[in-house]
């Protein structure tokens, strides 16, 4: 699945269950979002700076939350847990492997940990480094520093590669309960089951056998896949196409609304530029939909499939 930092993510088979998203890769709580449900997965999970998880984190794997972020409930991991500067942890830590801890972390309810343990020195790293460099430079090792600032460099652009199936909430964006918004497009997977109301500026796409819990609103167009379920309305301000056999039990808004004969809708129907019951050729528009990164007109693509 291509990556792209300003859209919203719910890969496949995610289930939102009361105050929990149960998902298999790996999750990504970018800086300063939020979120009213917990996490629980078989990948790993990262949380950005002043992120805010108000439920709880389990993971199989490692455990990633950066400075000045807060999780409201327990967290749990089978690996690796490292924790910022200044992270709020307001249940209890259980980690099986190592633990590594910045800088006036709090943990309410305590921890417990089985591999090594490491509390960070409160001076920054960089600090040490500075002095460092400076002891080299009265000593007139030269080369020596030379080396370090190669290694600098190079670490610069290591980054961690995250798994093919991931959950994915960018910066500013908010998955709550009753409402959720981004700032961009909206990427909902197949066979999902999502509860929640989502405001989003940009494409939305719906994966085939879905259902959901609530509306949709969205300031450019919809694309719905085969057989899904909406308890809620869609409002687009550009257009609607719906795929084979699929129920919206609210209203329906847009520009143009294509539905096949097939599909079901249970409230009013408005479509400003007139209805069109074809049948969109999924397998022609399938990658263009989930290419929300390479600058495509996937609208003018989904238009060319339907003619």
């Amino acid at each position: 699945m291509p990556f792209d930092r300003k859209t919203l993510v719910i890969p496949d088979e995610t289930k939102f269950e009361e105050h929990l998203i149960v998902t298999n890769g790996d999750i990504i709580v970018a800086d300063n979002a939020g979120t009213d449900f917990g996490f629980k997965t078989y990948g790993r999970i990262f949380v950005g700076e002043r992120a805010q998880v108000k439920g709880e984190i389990s993971s199989e794997g490692d455990i990633y939350i950066d400075m000045f972020s807060r999780v409201g409930g327990n967290v749990s991991s089978n690996g690796n847990v490292y924790l910022g500067d200044k992270v709020v942890i307001e249940g209890k830590l259980s980690v099986k492997g190592d633990l590594d801890v910045g800088d006036n972390v709090e943990i309410r309810d305590g921890f417990e940990a089985k591999g090594w343990i490491n509390i960070r020195s409160p001076i920054p790293l960089i600090i040490y480094i500075f002095i460092y460099l400076l002891q080299l430079l009265r000593l007139g090792r030269s080369e020596e520093i030379e080396k370090i600032l190669e290694e600098l460099e190079k670490s610069e652009n290591r980054f961690i590669p995250i798994s093919e199936k991931f959950l994915f909430i960018p910066s500013n964006a908010y998955l709550g309960i009753q409402n959720s918004k981004t700032s961009s497009n909206l990427l909902i997977g197949k066979q999902c089951r999502v509860i929640g109301n989502f405001n989003a500026p940009g494409l939305v796409n719906v994966g085939e056998e879905s259902v959901i819990y609530g509306s949709i609103k969205t300031d450019s167009d919809i694309v719905i896949g085969k057989k899904v379920e909406i308890h809620g309305n869609l409002e687009a301000d550009g257009d609607i196409y719906l795929g084979e056999r699929v129920k919206i039990h609210g209203d329906v808004e847009g520009d143009r609304v294509f539905i096949p004969r097939s599909s079901h809708i249970g409230g009013k129907l408005l479509a400003r530029k007139g209805v069109l019951f074809e049948k969109v050729d999924r397998e022609k528009i399938e990658e263009k939909l989930i290419r929300f990164n390479s600058g495509a007109d996937v609208v003018d693509e989904i238009k060319d499939a339907l003619e």
